[in-house]
């Protein structure tokens, strides 16, 4: 289990997370609800190892951690593949110099298919729509196979059937053993979730912002 005390995350004078508790249990999908501001990239960022908390304890998380950021913090410019993209996922296991054998490629064709996107192979990350470029970076989270997957609002902006996709794709992480933490303002995808927290933006009396958190089963 992963759990968080008293966590409290500034970025300069204002506090992100302020005082937020949380527990993530292996094998569930937790929504991390909220307005914009209230702090669930941030949360997601602490757990993934990207942002270091001012204050409080973070404990459980697995060294095997597979992080989709939203799509708008990928480099846009990047001149890969969106097969390219998905072996990334691979490096931590192969090193950058190693190429994938046999193996390696059919974990990658798997992934691509799993989401769809086999037919993307070859073609480069900058030319996909919305949803596809979703469902590659997803892709690539597949492949690392980690104890805890990570994704920020990945059905923000996605047709119905993307957004089923990706929702499959979350509870079956699920269901191989992983904890899967997803941001969201998505009602319907909070709903399918085992866990709810939810985040919320307040003014004290001397402006901070403050989050808190309410968990909810």
């Amino acid at each position: 289990m992963i759990v968080i005390s008293e966590l409290v995350v500034r970025y300069g004078r204002d506090a992100v997370l302020d005082n937020v508790d949380a527990r993530f249990e292996r094998g569930t999908v937790t929504a991390l609800m909220g307005p914009n501001g209230s702090g669930k990239s941030t949360l997601l960022q602490v757990l993934a190892g990207v942002v270091a908390p001012r204050s409080g304890v973070v404990t459980g998380v697995p060294e095997s951690v597979a992080y989709v950021p939203q799509r708008r913090a990928v480099g846009a410019r990047l001149p890969l593949t969106a097969r390219d993209v998905v072996a990334m996922g691979r490096w931590e296991k192969l090193g950058l110099l190693r190429r994938p054998g046999r193996e390696g490629r059919k974990v990658v064709d798997d992934a691509l298919h799993r989401l769809g996107v086999s037919d993307l192979a070859h073609r480069r990350l900058t030319s996909l729509s919305g949803g596809q470029c979703q469902r590659v970076l997803l892709a690539q989270a597949l492949v690392q196979r980690g104890r805890l997957v990570l994704l920020d609002e990945p059905t923000a902006g996605l047709d119905a059937h993307a957004t089923r996709v990706i929702s499959d794709i979350t509870r079956e992480e699920a269901a191989r053993g992983a904890t899967v933490v997803v941001a969201t303002h998505d009602a319907l995808e909070a709903a399918r979730a085992d866990q709810v927290i939810e985040l919320g933006r307040y003014e004290n009396e001397s402006s901070e912002i403050r989050a808190s958190s309410r968990s909810c089963v």
